[in-house]
């Protein structure tokens, strides 16, 4: 028996169930910046969960910075919670979005978290913003990408 097949796979209705559940907390970079791309940013906001410095070195178009260690009940209560927010970090080795969609979630918040990060967003060939930006900036900014969290 091959290893890939040591463990049966899951009968077609547990596949369904199974990662349909798996996409409601999660998006992709390519779906998120067609739909940025496209216009299409009714329903969500993008949220950069790390430090204030990172989302000033580099950050998703649109995004606003929420550091996940600063959100409380009191400054969360201008957000609409009619809205999904989608919780970004570093890439796959930070956890600040999976804590940040958390405690949005504590706090009675719709999430769902950008696979990768923003590493995966700018390996992708995705733009990205400058808190103080200066042209010709943004690749070098893409470079220093840390967790700061």
């Amino acid at each position: 028996m091959t290893r890939t097949l040591a463990f049966p796979a899951a009968a077609p209705a547990e596949a369904v169930a199974y990662f349909s559940a798996e996409l409601g907390f999660e998006v992709d970079p390519d779906d998120l910046a067609r739909d940025l791309d496209a216009g299409r940013v009714e329903g969500y906001v993008v949220v950069e969960t790390r430090a204030p410095e990172a989302f000033a070195q580099a950050h998703i178009p649109g995004a606003i910075n929420l550091p996940y260690r600063d959100m409380t009940p009191e400054n969360t209560a201008h957000l609409d919670r009619d809205l999904v927010y989608v919780c970004y970090c570093e890439s796959i080795n930070c956890n600040a979005a999976t804590k940040g969609a958390l405690k949005l979630a504590e706090l009675g918040f719709q999430v769902k978290r950008l696979s990768g990060g923003i590493t995966s967003w700018i390996a992708a060939g995705y733009p990205v913003d400058k808190t103080d930006h200066q042209p010709g900036e943004a690749a070098q900014a893409a470079a220093g990408i840390r967790c700061a969290c």
